[in-house]
């Protein structure tokens, strides 16, 4: 599903965030930037060494690791992509304690970032829904708001993608942005 949002394109499809020939991909890290599981792990693995070398470099200015919300890029090693922007999203804990905000931020940031360094296009993946186990639906109205409004009050950017793991969340993600009537 492809939607145009100002004069940026936005995508929603299923794959694997480590084969995206986009600019930059995002990682849904952990805090200590040193690789772990999921879309972390497999960025790490598929991207190699000089991404964990760079993530320790970062590391030494964050002794108490990357804050929730908060991000920072480093190369993108062996992948397609030049860039990877680590960003740490919020584990779910009854979405009373300031979860869509601080998920929300993580988008923000990320883009924001993107922008800063130039990059046209950007691929995410759904941020916080795997090991920290936010809801999908949730996850999918926070994730399409922050880069809806964030495209329609930016420009740089061109396309944004939402790169999927599962049928299921990308039908999620569909039906989110159909359903939402967000302003694009």
């Amino acid at each position: 599903m492809e939607a145009s949002v100002g004069s940026a394109k936005l995508k929603l499809l299923q794959g694997d965030i480590t084969e995206q020939g986009t600019d930059a991909i995002v990682n849904a890290a952990n805090s200590s930037l040193m690789g772990g599981g999921g879309v972390d792990g497999a960025i790490h693995r598929k991207g190699g060494a000089q991404i964990l070398e760079e993530c320790r470099l970062i590391r030494r200015s964050l002794p108490d690791g990357l804050p929730t919300g908060d991000a920072v890029a480093t190369t993108g090693g062996r992948l397609r992509a030049k860039k990877v922007i680590h960003t740490v999203g919020p584990v779910w804990s009854g979405g009373n304690n300031g979860e869509p905000e601080m998920l929300e931020r993580a988008y923000r940031n990320c883009l924001a970032l993107a922008l800063k360094m130039g990059i046209k296009t950007i691929s995410f993946p759904s941020i916080s829904t795997g090991a920290y186990e936010y809801p999908v639906e949730k996850a999918s109205r926070v994730a399409l708001r922050a880069v809806v409004d964030f495209l329609g009050e930016n420009t740089g950017i061109e396309e944004v993608r939402f790169v999927l793991h599962s049928k299921h969340d990308l039908w999620i993600y569909e039906e989110t942005l159909e359903g939402e009537k967000l302003r694009y």
